[in-house]
């Protein structure tokens, strides 16, 4: 193939061949500082580069692709560092908290991206240098329940740099800083209906060098506290500063001074070197350990129900054969049951009376004693169940006196 190109086409394949190789093993150095959000985005358009590109133009740009980060030696990413990834068309976002025991440790993160069309991959490597400074953690700090939006929206710069505006305007602080963003479902949340564009909510923190303002402590007057406990929302002065973009719930907002929960320490103790102490070899039990013998626990299982079985018997023997009452009670069903045993047998020996219909029928006007409609030699087990006139032919008519007049005819 080489062979039939020319030196110009086999420069620029050369080029592109070199710059992928060099894209696809190049380190990227990031700088949080801990105690303060740490968001990175990883864009579709970035990784595309990697990939080859697509006999058909225009079909590229829709590429599912997704990512897959971890820490690198490990199959998992940092317990502080968080990953999303709404579908396969979107970005991808890094983000977490970072505290002062990752600082000075340098975290390198792998992340794979996978073209699901093409099933190519690529693979970059993110290092994570974390910055401990004394400035962080903010003393003063509130978490806020923002039931309009999901984690990858606030985590946009543009939102969240809106909401962080939002609460400087009724706070006032000389620093603010957005610490920790959290998802609803990371909480116990419910995932929402996919009805009226229904959000799953997210919690922000921001820490504040100053105390609180009076606005945020509004929410714990008691006349608010008592709304909230009738799952009533509370009235805020400052709500209408938020509501045009961010619906908050100010039942679960959270006030927080760090100085009087947990004492801040300037001096933080060297962090090791991850290795666990020497505890020696491991000496596992001897072969010749006396097995344990289990048969004064079977013989102890089963006497014990056994003999309150018996006691149980001997008092239930006792109170229906040697008391009174319970003798007059076996003496009452012994009588019961030969009356029943009686009357069984003397319904099998009685004799059935025969149905009117096959008795005798007696004329009031001529004193005759008509017989039976049906004879005793008269099948009846061939006899419709509605007769008709050609079906009563064995039928006798019995006869009725004619009325005397000159009327009659």
């Amino acid at each position: 193939m080489v062979g039939t190109m020319s030196a110009a086409a086999v420069a620029v394949w050369l080029g592109s061949v070199f710059t992928i190789l060099s894209r696809s093993h190049a380190d990227r150095n990031v700088y949080p500082s801990a105690g303060v959000l740490f968001v990175h985005v990883l864009e579709r358009e970035y990784f595309k580069g990697e990939f080859p590109p697509y006999p058909k133009a225009g079909d590229a740009n829709s590429d599912p692709i997704t990512f897959n980060t971890n820490l690198k030696g490990y199959p998992d990413r940092p317990g502080w560092l968080r990953y999303i990834q709404r579908t396969q068309h979107s970005d991808g976002v890094l983000y977490g908290s970072p505290t002062a025991e990752h600082a000075g440790r340098p975290s390198v993160i792998e992340i794979t991206a996978y073209n699901r069309r093409t099933f190519e991959t690529a693979r970059h490597n993110l290092v994570i240098n974390i910055m401990g400074t004394e400035e962080f953690p903010l003393p003063y700090q509130a978490e806020f329940y923002i039931k309009n939006m999901n984690v990858e929206e606030m985590l946009a710069s543009e939102v969240l740099g809106d909401f962080l505006g939002a609460v400087k305007n009724i706070w006032q602080p000389d620093r603010l800083n957005a610490i920790n963003i959290t998802s609803a479902l990371d909480r116990g949340g419910r995932v929402p209906l996919p009805i009226n564009n229904l959000k799953e909510g997210v919690y922000v923190m921001v820490g504040a060098d100053v105390a609180f303002s009076s606005c945020l402590r509004e929410v714990e007057s008691p006349h608010n506290q008592l709304r909230c406990s009738q799952e009533m929302e509370p009235s805020i002065s400052c709500d209408k500063k938020f509501r045009a973009q961010f619906d908050i719930d100010w039942c679960k907002i959270s006030l927080v001074d760090i100085n009087r929960v947990f004492p801040v320490y300037i001096t933080r103790p060297e962090p090791g070197n991850g290795i666990l102490p020497e505890f020696g070899l491991y000496d596992p039990p001897s072969e010749t350990l006396m097995s344990r013998n289990y048969f004064s626990d079977f013989l102890i299982t089963l006497a014990v129900p056994s003999a309150v079985a018996v006691v149980l018997l001997f008092i239930l023997g006792y109170t229906m054969c040697c008391r009174r009452e319970g003798f007059i009670q076996l003496v009452h069903h012994n009588s019961i049951q030969k009356s029943s045993k009686e009357l069984r047998s003397m319904s099998k020996n009685r004799e059935i009376s025969w149905p009117l219909s096959t008795l005798p029928v007696f004329n009031p006007v001529s004193g005759e004693v008509v017989p039976p409609l049906h004879p005793d030699n008269y099948e009846t087990t061939s006899m419709p169940l509605m007769q008709t006139q050609t079906n009563l032919q064995n039928q006798i008519t019995i006869p009725q006196q004619r009325p005397s007049g000159k009327w009659y005819s």
